[in-house]
């Protein structure tokens, strides 16, 4: 039997399908094709003198409909039961997004309507009322102030200035980058090394005054070596190294 609907109540062949769904109380996730595709088969009956280009959107819905009852209807084999997935699953999936962005739709439109409440007035305040300052007595202001009531306020921010010092990170030192040239560091090791001759390179070492000039002259002792100025030599395992000078 034929359900008596109008085209204008429905956006399109999704609408129609949500309120057959709807009005048979029909689980989306199983739909009865048959019974669906009857019911949907009347209403485009009714639909003979509605505008063609509305009306194709309609037709197009119903063929997928006919195709899917088909599928239904046809014979299958048991192996390919099995293995096929359900001709009913695009539709579906199809229907489930067609209402969520419906309701979406719906939501988006009470807040508008909500809004439109909404009035919004432009200030209309005189400028001379705008710039009014009230005058401030300054005797009244400072009413019961005195030295030992402005001492407790300066005591009370003192400590709140201390509370908020890191008691570690206060006591930190402040780190500085120490430059040692090299250049200036390989001068002073090969005038060193004329001056002794022969030397302990601990007894070089032990003669600066930080690491980062034990460190650079350690650099200009490899490059003396390099280059050929100085001869290192150690006679046994973890003995002092002496340092030949060959300028």
């Amino acid at each position: 039997m034929g359900i008596p609907v109008k085209l204008e109540v429905f956006e399109g062949p999704l609408d129609l399908l949500l309120h057959l769904i709807d009005k048979n109380k029909i689980d989306i996730y199983d739909i009865p094709i048959v019974e669906i595709t009857s019911q949907y088969m009347d209403y485009i009956r009714s639909m003979q003198e509605s505008n063609l280009d509305i009306m194709s959107e309609f037709l197009v819905m119903a063929a997928t409909l006919l195709d899917i009852k088909c599928k239904m209807l046809l014979p299958k084999e048991e192996k390919e039961e099995e293995e096929e997935e359900d001709p009913r699953q695009a539709l579906v999936e199809q229907l489930l997004q067609y209402k969520m962005y419906k309701y979406i739709s719906y939501e988006l439109k009470d807040r508008q309507e909500e809004a439109e409440l909404v009035l919004y007035k432009n200030p209309t305040i005189p400028g001379e009322v705008a710039e009014y300052e009230e005058p401030v007595d300054l005797d009244e202001l400072l009413e019961g102030i005195n030295m030992s009531v402005l001492d407790k306020i300066f005591q009370e921010v003192m400590k709140r200035q201390d509370a908020k010092i890191d008691p570690v990170r206060s006591k930190f030192g402040k780190i500085e980058k120490e430059e040692v040239p090299l250049p200036m560091k390989l001068a002073y090791v090969q005038e060193y090394a004329k001056t002794h001759r022969r030397f302990r390179f601990k007894a070089l070492l032990e003669s600066q005054n930080s690491r980062m000039h034990v460190v650079v002259t350690f650099l200009a002792v490899l490059e003396l070596m390099k280059t050929g100025n100085i001869r290192v030599e150690q006679e046994e395992i973890c003995g002092d190294i002496m340092i030949q000078s060959l300028l």
